[in-house]
C-alpha cells in the first residue's frame, strides 16, 4: 500500500538532484543520458525511505482485520491484551488517514508510543492475539502464532523507527560535508 505522493515531497530530492548530479529543477528528461537516469534513480532510492517505510507500516496494518463490525472482536481482544489504546482503530484513525496523505511521522510516534507502553507480558499476549489474526487470514499453518505476531509487532515498531528516522530535517549538503569532514578524520 502506497500513500499519496505530494510534489512537495520530492523537494529534497529535487535539491539532491542539483547538488549531486547538477542537474537545474527544469531539465527535461529527452536531455538525459543513461548515465542520468541511473544516478537520479540512485538518488531518488536513497531520499524515498521514508516514503516507502510509511507504505510498508499502512501495509502491516491492512493485514488485520478491518476495524469495521466484522473485525470488533480482534480490536477487542489487542486492547484488553496489549494494555493499550493508543492501537484502537478510534484512536489511529486519523494518523492512518495522514499517512495515506503522505504524513506517516503521526502514526508513526503513536505506534512507538503503543509498543513502549506494554509491559514484556502485555506484549506476548498482544503477540498471541496478532498472529492468530494473521494466521487466520495468511494462512499460515506451519508457523506458530506467538512467532507469526512477534515478527509483525517487530516489523510494526522497526518500520515505524524508519519512519521518524527518515523524517529529520538536517540531510542537507552542508550537514552531509559536516558528517563527511568528522568521519573521514577518524
Amino acid at each position: 500500500m502506497l500513500p499519496q505522493f505530494h510534489p512537495h515531497l520530492s523537494d529534497p530530492l529535487v535539491g539532491q538532484l542539483e547538488h549531486q548530479l547538477g542537474l537545474p529543477p527544469q531539465r527535461g528528461a529527452g536531455d538525459l543520458d543513461v548515465q542520468g537516469v541511473a544516478g537520479i534513480a540512485v538518488v531518488a532510492a536513497a531520499h524515498s525511505d521514508g516514503y516507502a517505510a510509511t507504505g510498508h507500516l499502512l501495509g502491516l496494518l491492512a493485514a488485520l482485520p478491518s476495524p469495521t463490525k466484522a473485525g470488533e472482536r480482534f480490536w477487542s481482544e489487542l486492547w484488553r491484551s496489549s494494555g493499550t489504546a493508543y492501537l484502537l482503530p478510534a484512536n489511529i484513525k486519523n494518523a492512518v488517514l495522514r499517512s495515506l496523505a503522505g504524513e506517516g511521522v503521526v502514526l508513526a510516534r503513536q505506534i512507538l508510543s503503543a509498543v513502549d507502553e506494554m509491559t514484556p507480558p502485555q506484549r506476548v499476549a498482544a503477540a498471541e492475539v496478532i498472529g492468530q489474526a494473521l494466521a487466520e487470514s495468511d494462512h499460515f499453518p506451519d508457523l506458530k502464532t506467538q512467532v507469526i505476531g512477534e515478527l509483525w509487532l517487530r516489523d510494526l515498531e522497526l518500520t515505524a523507527w524508519r519512519v521518524l528516522h527518515a523524517d529529520r530535517r538536517f540531510d542537507d549538503p552542508t550537514g552531509r560535508k559536516a558528517f563527511f569532514d568528522a568521519w573521514s578524520g577518524v
